[in-house]
């Protein structure tokens, strides 16, 4: 699970239980502050600064925050498994390093998706160097096929017309993201499947909301035209 990875490296003896003691201290401050709201989560801000005082459980509690968004996030951008675990654990150990020059410009959220979107476009850039295409494996008639085409065959259970709908559909959905640019598929992937704003998705990729926008439009046009016949 991607929460004991971190565990590698972020170890937890003596000093880590003293300062997990002192993250609940500043939860129970917290909610001493907070009248009829939802105190289960600590503000974002309130880890950050207790991370940078050297708190590795205010870190912890961080990387609970958005270890599922963080590593559904590598998943969707690289297409791969593997090496979204790779980037997954890169990321917030890089996160981890470089806490102390976090200035509070932008939410951390925003932060760790920027470390993120930089390291999926260094694995890109380095994948089609490689001319590597999507992930794909072989069956045990030694034909290959594309990795992400079996995503839906869990949820088709017993229905085979259902799941060679579902693994066409997904292959032309693949297909058609991976005629699309580099940075055209970040904006997309981050506008559409992790929900966020376009002006968030400005900032995580250092660029004005203006932009994000005409990329999203580009984008969204190649993708109509890779898939319209379907409709």
């Amino acid at each position: 699970m991607p929460a004991d990875a971190m565990a590698a490296v972020l170890p937890v003896g003596e000093q880590s239980r003293s300062q997990a003691g002192r993250v609940s201290q500043v939860r129970d401050n917290i909610t001493q502050r907070m009248t009829g709201q939802n105190s289960g989560r600590i503000d974002d801000s309130v880890l950050v600064r207790e991370a940078q005082r050297g708190n590795r459980a205010a870190f912890e509690e961080l990387v609970r925050h958005y270890d599922s968004a963080v590593l559904r996030l590598a998943m969707h951008l690289t297409g791969s498994e593997h090496e979204a675990q790779d980037i997954y654990q890169e990321a917030f150990l890089k996160a981890y390093k470089s806490m102390g020059s976090f200035r509070f410009e932008c939410s951390f959220y925003t932060w760790i998706y920027r470390i993120v979107t930089n390291l999926c476009l260094d694995h890109l850039r380095k994948r089609q160097v490689r001319k590597e295409d999507a992930p794909v494996a072989t069956d045990s008639e030694g034909q290959s096929y594309d990795v992400l085409d079996q995503v839906a065959d869990a949820r088709a259970g017993a229905n085979p017309e259902h799941d060679l709908m579902s693994r066409e559909l997904g292959s032309r959905i693949g297909q058609a993201l991976n005629k699309l640019s580099t940075r055209e598929r970040m904006v997309f992937e981050l506008k559409h499947f992790q929900g966020l704003k376009l002006r968030t998705v400005g900032e995580i990729l250092n660029t004005t909301e203006d932009t994000a926008k005409n990329t999203l439009f580009r984008a969204t046009q190649k993708l109509r035209g890779s898939l319209g016949d379907m409709r």
